[in-house]
C-alpha cells in the first residue's frame, strides 16, 4: 500500500523541484522573469506569448537539457500561472485554466533527441527494438509458434525551427531488421529476416506531423530453414518512397494515413502502389500504482500487390514509464494479425495470428 502513494508523492516532488529549477534556468541564463511554469510529469509548459522568437528556441532548448524533463511546450498565454503540489503533479490552481493553445518544441541542431513523428505503434514494420511470441492460428509457410524480434532506430541527425515560427523539421536515418523464428523447430530455425533501410525528413507544427522516405527492403530466409524445407528462394528486393501525415486529437487520439510507391523493384513484376492509415490511442491518464498507462492501436494497409486486400494489425497493452532505456518506454502489448503476412518472402500467403510482445518506443 505504501509503494503507491511513495511513488505519487516522489513524482510531486520531482516536478516542484523541475518548476523551480526551470525558472531559476531561464532567470540565470537569460534574464527572463517567468510566471511560475505548470510542470506535469516531466513535462513543462512554458509560456511564450510575451518573449521574442529568439529567446523562445534559447528558452526550448534550456529546459530541454534539465534532468528529469520529458517534453516542452509552448503555450501563447501571458497570464499568470500559480504553481501547486497535487498527487502527481504542480499545476494550475484555483480557477485559472490551463492555456488552450500549446505546441511541443524539441532540441534543434545535431544530434537532437527524440522524434518529431512519433513511432506507429501498430505497424509491424516500424524500426524499434522488440520481441514477441505469435501463435498462428493455422500453420503458416512453417509452423504455429513463431518468435518475431526486430531491432531498429530512428535517429534524426538535424533538426531546426521553419523560420521564427513554431513549426520544426528534421532529417535522418531509419533502420531495422526483422526476424521470424519457428519454434515448432527442434533448432528455433531461422525462417526470415526483412532489411529495412531508409532516409528521411519529418516535420512537425503544432498537433500536425508528417514523415517522408527513401527506402531499400530487402528479404532473406535462413539457412536451416532452407536445408529442411527446399523451398525455392525469392530474391525480394525493391526501393520505395511513402509519405505518412498525422494529426494528435485531444485525449490522446492518433489519426495518420498515406501511401507510397516502389522502383527499381525485384521480382520486376511487383505491383508499384500501397496505401496505410490507422488510429491509435495513448491514454492522458497514468495509473500511479503501477506508472503505466493504457495503449490501443490498429494500423490498415493496403497493396495493389494484393488486390487492395485489407491487412490489419492491432495491439493493445501498456506502456510503463518508470521502464526506460535512452529515453525509450517498455511496452507490453497483445497483439492480433489477419492478412497477408509481412514477412517479405512469403508475401502471397494469407495469414492470421495473435501473440503477446514487448516493445520499446519513445
Amino acid at each position: 500500500m505504501l509503494m503507491p502513494v511513495s511513488f505519487a508523492y516522489a513524482t510531486a516532488q520531482d516536478d516542484i523541484y523541475i518548476a523551480g529549477y526551470a525558472a531559476g534556468v531561464l532567470k540565470h541564463s537569460l534574464k527572463l522573469d517567468m510566471p511560475p511554469l505548470i510542470v506535469r510529469d516531466g513535462v513543462i509548459t512554458l509560456p511564450v506569448g510575451s518573449l521574442e522568437a529568439a529567446d523562445r528556441a534559447k528558452a526550448v532548448q534550456l529546459l530541454w537539457e534539465i534532468p528529469g524533463v520529458n517534453a516542452v511546450k509552448t503555450s501563447e498565454s501571458t497570464s499568470q500561472q500559480r504553481v501547486s503540489s497535487g498527487a502527481n503533479a504542480a499545476q494550475v490552481s484555483g480557477n485559472e485554466a490551463v492555456p488552450a493553445t500549446e505546441s511541443t518544441l524539441l532540441p534543434t541542431g545535431f544530434l537532437p533527441k527524440d522524434q518529431l513523428f512519433k513511432p506507429l505503434l501498430a505497424d509491424t514494420r516500424w524500426a524499434h527494438f522488440s520481441a514477441a511470441y505469435r501463435n498462428y492460428q493455422s500453420k503458416n509457410f512453417d509452423g504455429i509458434d513463431i518468435a518475431s524480434v526486430s531491432f531498429g532506430e530512428t535517429i534524426p541527425f538535424y533538426r531546426s525551427n521553419f523560420g521564427q515560427s513554431t513549426a520544426q523539421w528534421e532529417a535522418g536515418l531509419q533502420a531495422g531488421v526483422f526476424s521470424d523464428f519457428n519454434l515448432n523447430a527442434s533448432s528455433s530455425d531461422l525462417i526470415n529476416t526483412d532489411f529495412i533501410a531508409s532516409a528521411y525528413s519529418s516535420m512537425r507544427a503544432g498537433q500536425f506531423s508528417a514523415f517522408g522516405r527513401l527506402y531499400h527492403q530487402s528479404s532473406h530466409l535462413g539457412d536451416e530453414f532452407l536445408q529442411r524445407t527446399k523451398l525455392e528462394r525469392v530474391n525480394l528486393s525493391y526501393e520505395g518512397v511513402d509519405l505518412k501525415l498525422s494529426y494528435e486529437l485531444p485525449y490522446g487520439v492518433r489519426l495518420y494515413g498515406g501511401g507510397g510507391g516502389l522502383f527499381h523493384k525485384e521480382p520486376s513484376a511487383l505491383k508499384v502502389w500501397s496505401a496505410q492509415y490507422g488510429i491509435e490511442f495513448r491514454s492522458p491518464w497514468r495509473m500511479d500504482f503501477a506508472s503505466m498507462r493504457p495503449i490501443v492501436a490498429a494500423d490498415i494497409k493496403h497493396y495493389d500487390e494484393n488486390n487492395w486486400s485489407t491487412d490489419v494489425s492491432a495491439r493493445a497493452g501498456v506502456e510503463f514509464e518508470n521502464l526506460q532505456v535512452l529515453g525509450r518506454k517498455l511496452q507490453i502489448l497483445v497483439e492480433y494479425y489477419n492478412g497477408f503476412t509481412p514477412s517479405g518472402q512469403f508475401y502471397k500467403d494469407k495469414v492470421e495470428y495473435i501473440g503477446l510482445g514487448a516493445h520499446y518506443h519513445f
